[in-house]
């Protein structure tokens, strides 16, 4: 395994909830992570974001990572969740909370 496949894994299992996305929770950098974000503050959850416009080797290695070719990527208790619009289609049917809900994901605080 690779020093940044390493260090994906070592991110995606210390957090709950992990969002890989361009920019950060409070400044995205593009329309699909601001929508990623969007959606998951409205299931008031707290997450982790990592802005791989700051890391090439995250970027990269991300979409081998999870072997999904676009950002933003949604993982929850390790599992890896989609991108933004799966994300969306998710939470307008229930699915992306009742998810939350059954991996025990704390409220955010």
């Amino acid at each position: 395994m690779s020093n940044s496949q390493e260090r994906i894994a070592q991110i995606v299992n210390d957090n709950d909830v992990v969002l890989f996305m361009k920019g950060t929770p409070y400044f995205p950098q593009c329309g699909f992570s601001s929508r990623a974000v969007a959606i998951l503050e409205h299931c008031q959850v707290g997450f982790e974001g990592v802005d791989v416009l700051q890391d090439q080797e995250i970027r990269q290695g991300i979409k081998a990572y999870s072997d999904w070719p676009t950002i933003p990527q949604l993982y929850v208790k390790g599992e890896f969740v989609g991108g933004s619009d799966i994300m969306m289609e998710m939470y307008e049917a229930g699915e992306l909370q009742q998810l939350l809900d059954q991996k025990q994901v704390a409220k955010a605080s």
